[in-house]
């Protein structure tokens, strides 16, 4: 297998965030939060392309030089985008339309790096446009002209059977570039894999000053389904809330990159309820797994609740027991982060913490931003904890992650029933700790039936 190593020191000094206070354990202060205002659309789009202009000037220099890489060229297919090119869009391009080809060359020297769009539409200010179709009416031919001209040493083109970030070229389109090179061109392309995973992981300090905003939104929605002004015992089913959140965040004018679920586990009940659409009653444990999309950002977290039963007043000793168990391996699996480890080596380090401590721990941890399951290292699978084929790509500074996991425990109260006690809350590591964006979640959400 092909390994990547980075260089991550220069990259990390240079986006390094200033400081910041830890954020507080959310729901310690409040299970429902305020909601933040959500940016009119033409507000949006002005922060994103002033971040894009930024990344472009900054985080894409730093990853060509630091791998070596002189010209990087992407190719997009309007409807088949690259996922890097639908990141590098601005606001008023929403397609790749017909097809757009961008060009970055290093010219070295410290000169600052090219970048050029092969365009019918171009881009904005944000590429320079580099096609006259009267001079030359062929859009791969002017490719060959750009290349040519400036003569790169290596030509980085997105192709990886490792993973589908850094494999946005398609066949046709690679044949179809191949075939405007000469032989020696030809021998100088090398794979786009770091410059691609580079790209979409790393966060900017512009970035994770919003970012706590984007989770804080996510959490308050959480809040919100989870009361009794949504949920009435015996009546709402699990579906019912599913798509009360699916409706809320589409009424709110954010996005959803994937369906939320919504389990029930109930006492008596082997393993969970969830797709059957069974009412929610009162004891039971409810578990959300929900994410929204905001300012180009995803979240991902999955949360707790308890429905009150007539007398109630908080949830069992046990089940506080067993969520109590899930925050002893989320602090097992955030210590054991360290720069240029794998995340194979992170998982083996915090499966042995959690497990000497006494937990019975599950590690399925990945990086979030651009995309809910994010492009970097993963640390463990579900179905995997022991090694993960691209769980072998390094860490690195400035990468926002959603801590994914769950401790497995008896709870007394309901006859020594194991239970899965599952969690996920995004994150942000700078190169030393992990921080929680909003906080986490210590205490469970508590329903109480309203009249």
């Amino acid at each position: 297998m092909m390994k990547h190593f980075w260089l991550a020191a220069p990259l990390a000094l240079a986006l390094a965030a200033p400081a910041a206070a830890a954020a507080p354990a959310q729901g310690e202060e409040s299970m429902s939060p305020a909601r933040p205002a959500i940016l009119p659309l033409r507000e949006q789009a002005k922060l994103r392309d002033a971040w894009l202009k930024e990344r472009l000037d900054t985080v894409l220099p730093m990853l060509m030089r630091e791998n070596g890489i002189d010209m990087w060229v992407l190719v997009a297919r309007e409807y088949l985008e690259d996922p890097v090119v639908t990141t590098m869009l601005n606001a008023e391009n929403l397609r790749a339309r017909r097809r757009t080809i961008l060009v970055f060359f290093d010219p070295g020297e410290g000169k600052p790096v090219e970048r050029l769009v092969i365009s019918k539409h171009g881009m904005g200010d944000v590429f320079p446009a580099a096609w006259d179709m009267e001079k030359q009416p062929d859009q791969w031919k002017r490719l060959a002209e750009i290349i040519t001209e400036r003569n790169p040493r290596k030509i980085a083109l997105n192709t990886s059977s490792l993973t589908a970030f850094a494999d946005g070229m398609t066949y046709s389109q690679y044949n179809d570039l191949l075939a405007v090179l000469t032989p020696e061109q030809k021998g100088r392309v090398v794979s786009g894999y770091p410059l691609a995973i580079g790209w979409l992981e790393t966060r900017t300090p512009a970035e994770m000053e919003r970012y706590p905003e984007i989770v804080r939104i996510a959490h308050a929605i959480i809040g919100e389904g989870f009361s009794g002004k949504v949920i009435k015992p015996g009546v709402t089913t699990n579906q019912d809330l599913v798509w009360w959140y699916r409706q809320r965040v589409n009424d709110l004018g954010l996005g959803s990159w994937f369906h939320p679920s919504v389990e029930i586990t109930r006492r008596g009940v082997q393993g969970v309820l969830r797709e059957q659409g069974a009412p929610i009653e009162k004891g039971d444990m409810l578990r959300v797994d929900f994410g929204i999309v905001y300012l180009g950002f995803s979240t991902d977290t999955q949360h707790v609740a308890y429905v009150l039963k007539d007398g109630e007043t908080d949830a069992p000793a046990g089940l506080k027991a067993g969520l109590l168990a899930n925050n002893g391996v989320q602090d097992a699996v955030t210590s054991e982060f360290r720069v240029g480890d794998t995340g194979n080596q992170v998982l083996a380090r915090a499966r042995a913490k959690a497990i000497a401590a006494g937990l019975n721990p599950t590690i399925y941890s990945h990086p979030i931003g651009y995309h809910g399951h994010g492009a970097g290292s993963s640390i463990g699978l579900t179905e995997e904890q022991v090694f993960v084929p691209h769980g072998e790509h390094r860490l690195r500074a400035n990468i926002a992650w959603s801590i994914e996991l769950k401790a497995t425990k008896a709870v007394p109260e309901w006859d020594n029933q194991i239970v899965d006690f599952k969690s996920e809350e995004d994150a942000f590591f700078d190169g030393k700790t992990v921080r929680y964006i909003d906080g986490r979640q210590t205490k469970f959400h508590l329903i109480r039936a309203e009249d």
